[in-house]
């Protein structure tokens, strides 16, 4: 739904990206390798939603910073917009990419399409205070708990093979977010 209200797929994953992350700043090929598009296409739609008012920029030595702008009258709508399309999943992947998350999934019953209070994360990256923050705030607002559990890569690679708890996971059903299990 919000890549045909938008005149873009990049567009609509760049706002998601921004909103969710609203005191983070990016530069094009930052935003560009997070969500792994073309960072001319990229600097085409930032261009655009910096003409729109919705996002701001900042030159730092020869580098261009854009992040959500936090004052335009469109930003809370917008969030909310997101939010509802992308559903909870959706709103984690942007996230966890923004907080350089190697793999990321939800298992257990959120997984199996039960409608239940609390999600199951397995997250494989660094356990940032961002990520814990933006955890926090989707908890908030999609009135879930989030059960994370965040393995750095080599801790995960030795569990993956010995861990009959995280074999268990990896063989019942998940939401993949980022990279592959």
């Amino acid at each position: 739904m919000l890549k045909s209200l938008f005149s873009s797929s990049i567009r609509a994953d760049v706002l998601s990206l921004l909103l969710n992350s609203p005191d983070e700043k990016f530069y094009v090929r930052e935003i560009a390798k997070l969500l792994r598009k073309n960072p001319s296409g990229v600097k085409r739609e930032l261009d655009k939603l910096e003409e729109m008012g919705i996002v701001t920029s900042e030159k730092v030595a020869n580098l261009k910073y854009f992040q959500a702008d936090k004052e335009s009258s469109l930003f809370s709508e917008l969030k909310e917009l997101i939010a509802k399309s992308l559903g909870l999943p959706g709103a984690l992947k942007s996230l966890l990419r923004a907080n350089d998350v190697k793999i990321a999934f939800i298992y257990g019953p959120y997984a199996d399409d039960e409608d239940v209070a609390t999600v199951d994360l397995l997250v494989v990256g660094p356990s940032t205070p961002a990520l814990l923050m933006g955890l926090k705030n989707f908890e908030r607002k999609f009135q879930k708990t989030i059960n994370c559990t965040v393995l750095d890569e080599e801790d995960y690679r030795a569990k993956k093979r010995k861990d009959a708890g995280i074999k268990r996971i990896l063989t019942g059903k998940r939401i993949p977010l980022l990279g592959r299990a």
